[in-house]
Protein backbone atom coordinates (compact mmCIF):
# COMPACT_ATOMS: atom_id res chain seq x y z
CA UNK A 1 0.00 0.00 0.00
CA UNK A 2 1.31 3.41 -0.92
CA UNK A 3 2.21 5.66 1.75
CA UNK A 4 0.38 8.84 0.30
CA UNK A 5 -2.63 6.96 0.17
CA UNK A 6 -5.79 8.77 2.23
CA UNK A 7 -7.80 6.89 5.14
CA UNK A 8 -11.17 6.02 4.11
CA UNK A 9 -13.46 6.62 6.62
CA UNK A 10 -17.07 6.04 5.07
CA UNK A 11 -18.95 6.01 1.57
CA UNK A 12 -22.05 7.60 1.73
CA UNK A 13 -24.81 6.77 -1.02
CA UNK A 14 -27.62 9.45 -1.90
CA UNK A 15 -30.02 10.23 -4.39
CA UNK A 16 -30.22 13.91 -5.17
CA UNK A 17 -31.77 16.27 -8.20
CA UNK A 18 -29.11 16.88 -10.55
CA UNK A 19 -28.15 20.91 -10.05
CA UNK A 20 -30.26 21.65 -7.10
CA UNK A 21 -28.67 20.39 -3.91
CA UNK A 22 -27.85 22.51 -1.34
CA UNK A 23 -26.16 22.44 2.23
CA UNK A 24 -29.59 22.69 4.05
CA UNK A 25 -30.77 19.15 2.20
CA UNK A 26 -27.15 17.26 3.02
CA UNK A 27 -27.04 18.58 6.73
CA UNK A 28 -28.11 15.19 7.99
CA UNK A 29 -26.46 12.99 5.86
CA UNK A 30 -22.60 14.34 5.10
CA UNK A 31 -22.65 16.83 8.66
CA UNK A 32 -21.73 14.21 10.79
CA UNK A 33 -18.43 13.50 8.78
CA UNK A 34 -17.43 16.93 8.56
CA UNK A 35 -17.38 17.48 5.29
CA UNK A 36 -17.35 20.61 3.69
CA UNK A 37 -21.03 21.39 2.35
CA UNK A 38 -20.93 24.26 0.46
CA UNK A 39 -17.90 22.91 -1.55
CA UNK A 40 -19.68 19.55 -2.22
CA UNK A 41 -22.85 21.47 -3.43
CA UNK A 42 -20.76 23.57 -5.72
CA UNK A 43 -18.99 21.13 -7.36
CA UNK A 44 -21.72 18.46 -7.43
CA UNK A 45 -24.35 21.04 -9.08
CA UNK A 46 -21.66 22.13 -11.59
CA UNK A 47 -21.43 18.21 -12.62
CA UNK A 48 -24.87 17.88 -12.93
CA UNK A 49 -25.82 21.41 -14.60
CA UNK A 50 -27.36 19.36 -17.81
CA UNK A 51 -29.17 17.46 -15.45
CA UNK A 52 -31.81 19.73 -13.36
CA UNK A 53 -33.89 18.56 -11.29
CA UNK A 54 -33.45 14.46 -12.74
CA UNK A 55 -32.73 12.45 -9.75
CA UNK A 56 -28.94 11.94 -10.11
CA UNK A 57 -27.69 9.09 -7.00
CA UNK A 58 -23.95 9.73 -6.12
CA UNK A 59 -21.46 7.46 -4.14
CA UNK A 60 -19.31 10.11 -2.12
CA UNK A 61 -16.04 9.22 -0.32
CA UNK A 62 -15.06 10.97 2.42
CA UNK A 63 -11.20 10.42 4.00
CA UNK A 64 -9.98 11.08 7.83
CA UNK A 65 -8.79 14.77 6.59
CA UNK A 66 -12.21 15.38 6.02
CA UNK A 67 -11.66 16.08 1.94
CA UNK A 68 -13.81 14.12 -0.43
CA UNK A 69 -14.57 12.43 -3.60
CA UNK A 70 -17.58 11.56 -5.18
CA UNK A 71 -19.01 9.68 -8.64
CA UNK A 72 -22.16 10.49 -9.78
CA UNK A 73 -23.86 7.55 -11.57
CA UNK A 74 -26.75 7.37 -14.24
CA UNK A 75 -30.55 8.02 -13.24
CA UNK A 76 -32.31 5.64 -12.16
CA UNK A 77 -34.50 3.47 -14.74
CA UNK A 78 -37.86 4.12 -13.70
CA UNK A 79 -37.32 7.95 -13.07
CA UNK A 80 -36.04 7.81 -17.02
CA UNK A 81 -39.13 5.58 -18.39
CA UNK A 82 -40.95 8.39 -16.13
CA UNK A 83 -39.13 11.04 -18.53
CA UNK A 84 -39.95 9.03 -21.42
CA UNK A 85 -43.31 8.74 -21.08
CA UNK A 86 -44.48 11.81 -19.92
CA UNK A 87 -45.26 10.69 -16.27
CA UNK A 88 -45.90 12.00 -13.15
CA UNK A 89 -45.55 8.59 -11.37
CA UNK A 90 -46.02 4.81 -11.92
CA UNK A 91 -49.15 2.31 -10.97
CA UNK A 92 -49.91 1.67 -7.62
CA UNK A 93 -51.54 -2.14 -9.28
CA UNK A 94 -49.33 -2.17 -12.38
CA UNK A 95 -50.54 -5.59 -12.90
CA UNK A 96 -54.38 -4.69 -13.19
CA UNK A 97 -53.69 -0.48 -14.16
CA UNK A 98 -51.31 0.52 -16.93
CA UNK A 99 -50.59 4.24 -16.91
CA UNK A 100 -48.39 4.59 -20.72
CA UNK A 101 -46.80 2.94 -23.04
CA UNK A 102 -43.28 2.72 -24.30
CA UNK A 103 -41.50 1.33 -27.79
CA UNK A 104 -38.41 -0.45 -27.83
CA UNK A 105 -36.74 1.98 -29.16
CA UNK A 106 -37.21 4.06 -25.83
CA UNK A 107 -36.29 1.30 -23.79
CA UNK A 108 -33.14 0.34 -25.90
CA UNK A 109 -31.93 4.50 -25.45
CA UNK A 110 -32.80 3.81 -21.83
CA UNK A 111 -30.40 0.74 -21.79
CA UNK A 112 -27.61 2.49 -23.45
CA UNK A 113 -27.35 5.40 -21.04
CA UNK A 114 -28.30 2.74 -18.12
CA UNK A 115 -24.93 0.36 -19.67
CA UNK A 116 -22.37 1.71 -17.37
CA UNK A 117 -23.75 1.38 -14.09
CA UNK A 118 -25.85 -2.17 -14.75
CA UNK A 119 -24.51 -5.58 -14.08
CA UNK A 120 -25.86 -6.37 -17.27
CA UNK A 121 -23.33 -8.16 -20.49
CA UNK A 122 -25.04 -7.09 -22.98
CA UNK A 123 -27.16 -4.40 -24.64
CA UNK A 124 -29.95 -7.10 -24.92
CA UNK A 125 -30.01 -8.16 -21.49
CA UNK A 126 -29.84 -4.68 -20.27
CA UNK A 127 -32.93 -3.83 -22.55
CA UNK A 128 -35.02 -6.45 -21.01
CA UNK A 129 -33.71 -5.31 -17.27
CA UNK A 130 -35.28 -1.85 -18.16
CA UNK A 131 -38.46 -3.23 -19.49
CA UNK A 132 -38.72 -5.33 -16.19
CA UNK A 133 -38.52 -1.97 -14.80
CA UNK A 134 -41.21 -0.55 -17.14
CA UNK A 135 -43.62 -3.84 -16.65
CA UNK A 136 -43.01 -3.22 -12.82
CA UNK A 137 -44.39 0.52 -12.96
CA UNK A 138 -47.36 -0.49 -15.56
CA UNK A 139 -45.67 0.98 -18.34
CA UNK A 140 -47.00 -1.41 -21.46
CA UNK A 141 -44.24 -2.47 -24.05
CA UNK A 142 -45.33 -1.41 -27.58
CA UNK A 143 -43.86 -4.27 -30.22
Amino acid sequence: MATSAKKIVTQVKLQIPGGKATPASLGSALGPHGVNMVNFTKEFNDRTKNDIDTIIPVVITIYADRSFEFVTKTPPAAVLIKKACGLEKGSAVPNKSKVAEITRGQLKAIAEQKLPDLTAATLDAAVSMVAGTARSMGVTIKA
